[in-house]
């Protein structure tokens, strides 16, 4: 485990180190839920014991510099500001949002996922963070161009990074022509990243190559991809395409403080 997560045993899943920034994926060990919720499930809104769930959160708490600022995810675009004055207000809602953005050291950002693409950013200082929940509509969307853009804003000459979490694998996407056709029709070269399906009509979809492109596209510097599968590794992740009732793993993702 990357020493700079300090002791996160929580969040095992991660990309190369990052000056500034912590980040990482759980898992589905290390939690109290049972059933099809096993064991270590972060998602209120699944079905599973709402107290399993708050204890599963508390256990991922001890270790973060402070609560994580969650989002009620919509599959749409809009990018929460994690450090608008309203943004932790005792019994304030979560926003209704799928991608937030800080500069506050310690300010931890989370995104749940259970298939869809959790997508940290960074700039090459670690002044800035964003993250974004990218499943296909909001990739399609544009969901990662408005959380680039708002971190922009916000750094106007900054070089960026990106890191695209565990997500389904190609061979286990199978989509419509309609999902092919909400990415092609504005970027024919995004035609690459489905293959013709084993039934008529269908395509499978590279989801992490296709948000990879997407950033590419926005001359981020550098992006890595975790090269994990939902869906095929059962053992460690959660997959709303292998069972409908599952629970979510989350990203989560921090500025550290400057010395």
């Amino acid at each position: 485990m990357n020493a700079g997560l300090r002791s996160l045993s929580l969040l095992p899943v991660r990309g190369a180190p990052w000056e500034g920034v912590r980040y990482g994926t759980t898992t589905r060990h290390g939690g109290v839920s049972h059933g099809p919720w096993a064991s270590f499930n972060l998602g209120l809104h699944t079905g599973d014991d709402p107290e399993a769930v708050k204890e599963n959160r508390r256990r991922l708490a001890v270790d973060l510099p402070a609560a994580p600022f969650w989002l009620e995810q919509v599959h749409g675009t809009v990018v929460a500001d994690a450090d608008a004055d309203v943004a932790f207000r005792p019994m304030q809602p979560p926003p209704r949002a799928d991608a937030a953005i800080t500069m506050q050291p310690g300010r931890v950002l989370a995104i749940m996922t259970a298939d869809c693409a959790p997508v940290v950013i960074a700039d090459l200082q670690g002044r800035a963070l964003g993250m974004a929940h990218a499943g296909w509509r909001g990739l399609a969307g544009g969901v990662l161009e408005a959380t680039v853009s708002a971190l922009r804003d916000r750094l106007p000459a900054a070089v960026w990074r990106a890191w695209v979490g565990p997500c389904i694998g190609q061979a286990r996407f199978e989509v419509g022509d309609e999902v092919r056709q909400a990415f092609v029709a504005t970027d024919p070269s995004a035609s690459r990243y489905f293959a013709l399906g084993a039934t008529e009509g269908k395509w499978q979809a590279d989801l992490a190559a296709l948000a990879r492109h997407r950033l590419d596209m926005l001359d981020v510097y550098s992006v890595e991809t975790s090269g994990y599968c939902t869906h095929d590794m059962a053992d460690l992740f959660h997959s709303y395409r292998r069972s409908s009732v599952t629970g979510r793993m989350a990203t989560l993702a921090w500025l550290e403080a400057k010395d």
